[in-house]
């Protein structure tokens, strides 16, 4: 008995200390997504492409703020939000032990302000987008660039500017 303790002994741990010490995860493991709420533009890329629906986005009664949320318990890591997301403000993380005690736990959310129409006063885009694409234009510059001032306006109203400017063109040559 006492030989086979001491082979025990010289053969060491089999296996890892588990739940006890830490159990660190490979890279490229696909564990829960951190949300950065400072990077997020509120596209929606996210919401768009996750398959399981975990993550949605919805407009609150008087259209003042967008609400993103992310439940955990849908969630099936896949990673795509991560992937789609143009200002990298979701991030697979190596964190899996997601157990709790009450389901709500395993929501986050946050919300985001929504601009309104310059002219007509409607909401059409969340404001860190529209912040996000008057920057864009601005770093761009020539032909782009003059149009930072249509950002600030909904979509009928940039149609209606875009059909009067057309209609102020002179017509070359057509059937009259």
């Amino acid at each position: 008995m006492l030989k086979l303790f001491r082979e025990i002994g010289r053969a060491g741990d089999a296996t890892i200390g588990y739940p006890f010490a830490p159990y660190e995860m490979p890279e490229g493991f696909r564990g829960k997504p951190e949300h950065n709420e400072k990077l997020c533009i509120a596209c929606g890329a996210c919401a768009i492409a996750c398959p399981a629906n975990a993550i949605t986005m919805e407009l609150d009664a008087d259209q003042s703020h967008l609400t993103w949320d992310i439940s955990y318990g849908r969630c099936i890591f896949c990673g795509r939000c991560q992937e789609v997301c143009p200002l990298f403000a979701i991030e697979l993380t190596r964190e899996f032990e997601l157990a709790v005690k009450c389901k709500d736990d395993l929501r986050e959310s946050c919300s985001y302000e929504v601009a309104r129409c310059a002219r007509c006063g409607k909401p059409y885009a969340v404001a860190k987008e529209v912040d996000y694409a008057r920057r864009v234009l601005a770093r761009v510059g020539g032909a782009a660039a003059a149009d930072i001032e249509k950002v600030d306006l909904c979509l009928d109203c940039r149609r209606t500017d875009d059909a009067r400017a057309f209609q102020k063109q002179p017509r070359e040559g057509g059937c009259a």
